[in-house]
């Protein structure tokens, strides 16, 4: 019985973290999409594969304080407010071990961000999240799909658009966030009454300046947790749902 459970403290798992960071951003088109921040990998294995910024946990660290510490060391993003993914396991996702990876994402304004590739990486890109490029290691573009889907379901019932917009913004921007993140656009007349009736937004007494035309309204959230998009909605589903499109 000892020696069962010695022989199985040496097989525990090794625990790591992964930290996917989207953003929307211009493509080399310019078109506006969304994009995932990635590193060059330097050392094995996955030499030279892009890679969502991680790695392991310390033994005297939360995951949390792992996966803030690791994404500011492979990239040199910091302050960024990470909510906790999922938890992927499959035996052989690591050639080197087994290892148990807890994913973190975060949705962020890339031009808030100053990169710098960490030691151990030859680089830092963002690359658009529908084309990512060939060589990705591990199962990290798995991780970054179950990302995107958390993140276009999580739009569809909470404000977490607002991360990516200024304190006050026209309707016309927050439709947009909206449209690139869901992927499909939305009825502009269908999206103002929505986001009006969920109590989350509210007009401001200004108009956007610089326009030829009608200067349209601007708006800002009220209620919001800053942290992680939630808020009261009236009891509504959120700003955008089926009746949107």
């Amino acid at each position: 019985m000892i020696q069962e459970e010695v022989s199985a403290s040496r097989e525990q798992p090794l625990v790591t973290v992964d930290v996917v960071i989207l953003t929307i951003r211009p493509d080399t088109l310019g078109e506006q999409c969304l994009q995932a921040l990635l590193v060059q990998r330097k050392l094995p294995p996955f030499a030279g594969h892009w890679a969502i910024p991680g790695g392991f946990v310390r033994h005297n660290e939360t995951l949390d304080h792992a996966a803030a510490r690791e994404l500011y060391e492979k990239t040199g993003v910091r302050d960024v407010f990470l909510e906790q993914l999922y938890t992927f396991g499959d035996p052989g996702r690591d050639p080197r071990d087994r290892v148990i990876t807890i994913a973190y994402y975060a949705l962020v304004p890339s031009q808030n961000l100053t990169l710098a590739a960490g030691s151990d990486t030859s680089g830092v890109c963002w690359f658009p999240a529908a084309r990512l490029p060939e060589a990705v290691a591990f199962d990290h573009r798995l991780i970054l799909e179950k990302a995107l889907s958390r993140l276009r379901n999580k739009v569809e019932y909470t404000p977490i658009a607002f991360q990516l917009l200024s304190p006050i913004f026209t309707m016309a921007q927050l439709r947009h966030v909206h449209e690139v993140i869901l992927q499909r656009k939305l009825d502009p007349g269908n999206f103002i009454h929505k986001a009006l009736a969920s109590g989350v937004v509210e007009p401001t007494d200004q108009l956007l300046s610089g326009n030829r035309h009608r200067p349209p309204r601007l708006y800002r959230f009220t209620g919001v947790d800053q942290r992680n998009g939630s808020a009261k909605t009236n009891g509504s589903a959120g700003l955008v749902g089926s009746s949107l499109e």
